[in-house]
């Protein structure tokens, strides 16, 4: 069975600079589905800010495994109820991949619960990515390090809850360090925050990067049934199995059961 993949990408960039049009004629989101469609395993669609609903329905999201977001200018743009039902739907057991400024967006901050604050820097600087967890699913095919000629630098202290694993960390030619690949859980659905992806360079078209997101999506499917409500505290009726030990004991006592006489 194919994983079902959804790429969310404000998509206002691609209309706005003449430069993010030329590197993504097709949008970000148009290159992230291309090379994810690569993969015979995987079906990819697309949705962006402008769609209604930001394309992001209950219908939508209930027939997508993995979601990924590119957000950067827009994040105040995302309509509140569209951040609830995403969040409801990872809780619920869908992956989430959250990519380069969606640290920022409404979801990711949602989720982890944090400022998500950086320093940052934009100044076409050669990224190093290290894998610090060699044997890691999303690390697989990929040598020790790579490289990325031109990106935009983020820089420690990153702002989010201790991860589950740190899979990989960026060195800048300016000598900062960056948690650049991060894991956790939250409910039911696997969550990925990777930082590599500003608009103006070509990054989604390399080939690591391409590896990185297929291994990613595969690590974040979830092939579990979605659970039906994940905000329920459903109250359990008492049975006889679960009565207070008190006046199970007496009972039993009284009824020469089970040992007692």
């Amino acid at each position: 069975m194919n994983i079902r993949v959804t790429v969310w990408n404000e998509n206002v960039h691609e209309q706005e600079n003449r430069i993010v049009a030329s590197v993504y004629p097709d949008g970000i989101h148009g290159a992230i589905a291309e090379g994810l469609n690569a993969d015979p395993a995987i079906r990819t669609a697309t949705a962006t800010l402008q769609e209604p609903e930001h394309g992001l329905t209950e219908e939508k999201l209930a027939q997508t495994d993995v979601l990924l977001w590119w957000g950067h200018r827009a994040h105040g743009e995302v309509a509140d109820e569209v951040v609830e039902r995403v969040c409801n739907a990872v809780w619920s057991g869908m992956g989430m991949i959250f990519l380069h400024s969606a640290h920022f967006s409404k979801p990711f901050k949602r989720l982890m619960g944090s400022p998500c604050n950086l320093s940052w820097r934009e100044a076409g600087e050669r990224e190093r990515l290290w894998v610090t967890s060699r044997n890691h699913p999303i690390t697989a095919g990929l040598p020790n390090h790579f490289e990325l000629e031109h990106e935009e630098m983020y820089g420690e202290p990153f702002g989010v809850p201790e991860p589950l694993e740190t899979v990989f960390l960026s060195w800048f030619s300016g000598g900062e360090a960056f948690r650049s690949g991060l894991t956790y859980k939250r409910g039911a659905g696997n969550v990925f925050y990777f930082r590599p992806g500003h608009e103006t360079y070509p990054t989604y078209h390399d080939a690591n990067i391409q590896r990185v997101l297929l291994n990613a999506v595969k690590w974040a499917h979830n092939p579990a049934p979605r659970l039906a409500d994940p905000n329920a505290a459903p109250n359990i009726p008492v049975s006889k199995a679960l009565e207070p030990i008190e006046e199970r004991g007496s009972r039993l006592h009284d009824d020469g059961e089970d040992g007692y006489r």
